[in-house]
């Protein structure tokens, strides 16, 4: 079993295994897992063209091979033959596409996301499409219509969401790296819970094109991986402007990140790390999440970093200011699904308000509704008054105190979540305490800088794994991922939950 790119890289070019191979293997694991008596669900379909895409791969290579230009074929098509997991809400052309929910039944993509269409280009293979919760609302992939993803570690417990598919697939080793989707923590979440490092990159770094909007000012697709540097890769191939998505950017450095090194000693007793009082004050956080974090604060100091305890009291308000807007930007957004452009249609011939009524119903499962429902409320100035603009308010101060941050310090470090994975059924029927999961990383979303949670222990009691997290200023991926891999040099292989 491989666990990284570049050691499946090696094994492509030696020729000691084949796209096909890996492929293959893969498939094998999905089928045998659907009838296991606890199936994971992490893929909820593998795509029927990624043998044939493999077998081409390996055509490719084994031509170079006897050409005598092998690294020249993988300079140019770094993940040449690499498979990988994608989200139920980002369009791989040709395949279907549901984001979960039974409106979508039936829908297949008529194109390829940017991120999708820059992944193949440097020759990945898109494997499947990984289960999430409903129009990925949700902390814990149990809003899902095919019901939940559990989590590898201990299949009693959830994987965590929105992207609990994905980070599943990839702690499960059924996949090299995943892509996932980030409106308040979806990616890093369940990264946490996994025992895997995930990215939620600056707002726009990656393009949105061919992903199925959320929250439009908050979405951001995301990475997962079992080490920083099969993250970087990836985000190096994929980032940079999109001329159809027009909130998209370029990343300094993005291109160098395919040779990612740590820090240096020097660089690393230069850092300046702050730590937000108002998180180390939170109530309902689990005692080894608590032992955990103090272990990683300790570990910067004992490197030589600097770290301070800061005052922000904003971020009291950003889980509050995170579901006004969220809710409101879903609830315009699903006004699309209505039965005539997409996905499934209930007619019984009475009008088009009954068949939108009838069609949405049927449709939509109960977290969305909650959503949808909730969303209208706040965008309703006559029910609401203006919620939504007070919203709207407290994220541009919370952009702006985050930012003076950044000007004196490197990184935040906070844990990124308050507990670790619970079990199926905990807080499904409860709504709060499931949206209290985000608490430590909504803010992220809101101030739209990079993330990346890094494995940091498990629980003492069942053993679940626990996350902690770098945030940086916008566009500071390079600094946080280096940094990440200093955590790696030192605990080795923390993000291989599963080895084999």
């Amino acid at each position: 079993m491989y666990y990284t790119i570049k050691e499946t890289r090696a094994a492509l070019k030696s020729g000691e295994t084949t796209s096909e191979k890996l492929v293959r293997s893969a498939v094998e694991t999905f089928e045998k897992d659907k009838s296991a008596p606890i199936p994971l669900n992490a893929f909820i379909e593998l795509y029927e063209d990624a043998v044939e895409k493999a077998q081409s791969a390996d055509k490719e290579i084994e031509a170079a091979r006897a050409a005598g230009n092998i690294d020249k074929l993988f300079e140019e098509k770094p993940l040449l033959g690499i498979p990988f997991a994608n989200k139920d809400n980002i369009n791989s052309k040709g395949h279907r596409l549901t984001c979960a929910s039974k409106i979508l039944e039936g829908y297949v993509a008529p194109y390829n996301a940017t991120v999708i269409d820059r992944l193949e280009k440097a020759g990945a293979i898109a494997l499947g499409r990984c289960n999430q919760d409903e129009f990925a609302m949700g902390s814990s992939t149990e809003y899902s219509s095919y019901g939940p993803t559990r989590n590898p570690i201990n299949r009693e417990f959830v994987s965590g969401g929105s992207s609990g598919g994905s980070a599943a697939a990839v702690a499960a080793n059924q996949a090299l790296f995943g892509l996932g989707t980030e409106t308040g923590g979806s990616v890093r979440l369940p990264a946490s819970y996994c025992g895997i490092y995930g990215l939620k990159p600056t707002y726009g770094v990656l393009s949105r094109w061919g992903v199925v909007a959320y929250g439009s000012s908050l979405d951001q697709v995301g990475i997962l991986g079992h080490t920083p540097a099969d993250i970087a890769e990836p985000l190096s191939l994929m980032c940079g402007v999109d001329m159809y998505d027009d909130t998209s950017a370029d990343l300094p450095e993005g291109k160098s990140l395919n040779s990612l090194e740590a820090l240096s000693d020097a660089e690393f007793k230069s850092l300046k790390i702050a730590i937000p009082k108002q998180f180390l004050k939170t109530e309902g956080a689990d005692p080894d999440v608590v032992k955990s974090f103090e272990e990683t604060r300790k570990w910067f100091t004992d490197k030589g970093a600097a770290v301070e305890e800061v005052d922000l009291p904003i971020l009291d308000a950003s889980i509050a200011a995170y579901y006004v807007i969220a809710l409101s930007e879903a609830a315009s957004n699903l006004s699309r699904f209505d039965g005539i452009r997409y996905g499934r249609r209930v007619d019984d011939g009475q009008g088009y308000d009954e068949l939108y009524v009838k069609t949405r119903s049927e449709g939509f499962g109960p977290e969305v509704k909650r959503r949808i429902v909730i969303g209208n409320y706040v965008l309703s100035e006559q029910f609401s008054g203006d919620t939504y603009k007070k919203g709207m308010t407290v994220r541009a101060r919370i952009q702006r105190e985050v930012a003076a941050v950044f000007e004196k310090y490197d990184i935040i470090l906070c844990p990124t979540c308050p507990t670790a994975a619970f079990k199926l059924g905990a807080k499904v029927d409860s709504p709060l305490e499931m949206y209290l999961s985000d608490l430590y990383t909504t803010f992220v979303n809101l101030a739209r800088i990079p993330s990346i949670n890094v494995p940091a222990g498990r629980t003492s009691t069942d053993g679940m794994p626990i996350g902690m997290q770098f945030a940086g200023a916008m566009f500071s991926e390079k600094k946080i991922l280096r940094l990440a891999q200093n955590w790696e040099n030192d605990h080795a292989g923390c993000g291989i939950a599963v080895k084999e």
